[in-house]
């Protein structure tokens, strides 16, 4: 028994150590990541909100225009470019959200809100820039080549380091009787210094832990292919399996793209054949050379990001290359399709993505205490048992006075 109880110490002593070095090293950069999630938590509710002036028209007792006629009348535009995409809607009172292509140096000119009736520019949307930039920020750290940089790799490893940390203080904090779980998931508030910031660590972690592991588990799917290969190994059936893992062929020299012209109204056509009713419908040139649009549409009703079809078009004739519809799909390739409102919390609604975006912004709250319980452990570490125990057994030692403290003050 006290060999078995011995070798537990040791166990729960090198836990402690791995958790501590990779909070220590990852704090700075899980709390940034966490941050910029927990501001474009609700981006889009905010957007709408900033621009609801443009996003709306007066209906009119006349058609609407075509894409291409849309697209015609942006020309004389200065500064807007190639039309590359347009989100329409089945609501004639809701303007068109026109998107353009890249430049020769690789940057976008702002998208455009314009009156479906008449092409008239309504306005450029407010609040586009700066969540583009938080979102570049949250996911690929600003870094160059954005999802083609380091980026995506570096917040994949910071994920990995989460995900080490929530298992190794899980089964640090994993209680030993029945009576104490509400110690395990009560703060003592009343406790000071290095107990409040112990119970304050270890309790709320124990709240938000799930919702951390989630996210986690999601991210790794924007950062890693063989992580996302694995998951669609797993969870699509194989025919989808093999389509999804097929590599993509590689995008053209240069950032400029320069799709040769193709209209859109042959794809408008046909999808509104296809669809069977839409709330709406998102056009997207595809760049570089070719004609194949890929389209996204999605139902009235709709809550969900991912609760869409997907079409690819010719552009040039309307003939259906693929089609994927929701409707179709069973529930593991439902949760691939998902993986993004999985990631937010938006899969449980808009409650879900408050919890998402509230356990986010608690994340320097974690590393502010988890740095403080890591210097004062160093101090409270006894030099002779250091010298005696070795610095694992001294750091037990040290847990247990600070254990026996708190104790006494509660």
């Amino acid at each position: 028994m006290a060999i078995r109880h011995q070798a537990g110490r040791k166990i729960s002593a090198a836990l402690l150590q791995v958790h501590s070095i990779a909070g220590l090293v990852l704090a700075l950069l899980l709390s940034l990541i966490a941050l910029t999630g927990a501001v474009i938590s609700f981006e889009d509710e905010i957007v709408d909100h900033l621009n609801a002036g443009i996003m709306q028209v007066a209906p009119r007792a006349m058609p609407a225009l075509s894409p291409d006629e849309l697209a015609s009348r942006l020309k004389v535009v200065p500064d807007v470019g190639r039309v590359a995409g347009m989100t329409l809607s089945s609501d004639p009172a809701a303007a068109v959200h026109i998107r353009f292509a890249r430049d020769e140096p690789g940057g976008r000119p702002s998208s455009l809100y314009v009156d479906p009736y008449d092409g008239h520019v309504l306005g450029v949307p407010r609040g586009e820039e700066f969540f583009a930039t938080v979102r570049r920020l949250h996911r690929w750290l600003l870094i160059s080549g954005d999802g083609r940089g380091w980026g995506r790799q570096i917040t994949g490893v910071a994920a990995l380091g989460l995900i080490l940390m929530l298992v190794s203080g899980l089964v640090l904090r994993w209680p030993r009787r029945a009576s104490s779980m509400k110690m395990w998931l009560k703060p003592n508030l009343a406790l000071t210094g290095r107990g409040l910031h112990r119970s304050l660590h270890a309790v709320i972690g124990t709240w938000v832990l799930p919702v951390y592991l989630v996210m986690a588990l999601t991210g790794l799917w924007y950062s890693f292919d063989w992580y996302k290969d694995g998951v669609v190994w797993l969870l699509a059936r194989p025919h989808v399996a093999a389509a999804k893992m097929q590599p993509k062929p590689p995008r053209p020299a240069g950032r400029a793209e320069t799709a040769e012209a193709v209209g859109f109204d042959r794809a408008w056509a046909t999808i509104q054949r296809e669809s069977g009713g839409f709330a709406r419908v998102q056009l997207i040139l595809q760049a570089g050379p070719g004609t194949v649009m890929r389209i996204r549409s999605w139902p009235k009703g709709a809550t969900l990001e991912s609760e869409r079809d997907e079409f690819r078009i010719d552009a040039a004739t309307g003939q259906v290359i693929s089609s994927e519809r929701y409707a179709d799909k069973t529930l593991g390739e439902k949760a691939i399709a998902g993986v993004f409102d999985i990631h937010r919390g938006a899969i449980l609604g808009w409650s879900g993505k408050l919890a998402f975006m509230i356990a986010a912004a608690l994340m320097p709250l974690f590393a502010v205490t988890g740095v403080l319980l890591y210097l004062s452990r160093r101090k409270l570490r006894p030099s002779r048992q250091r010298a005696a125990l070795g610095d694992d057994a001294a750091d037990g030692a040290g847990e247990r006075q600070v254990a026996a403290l708190g104790n006494t003050k509660s």
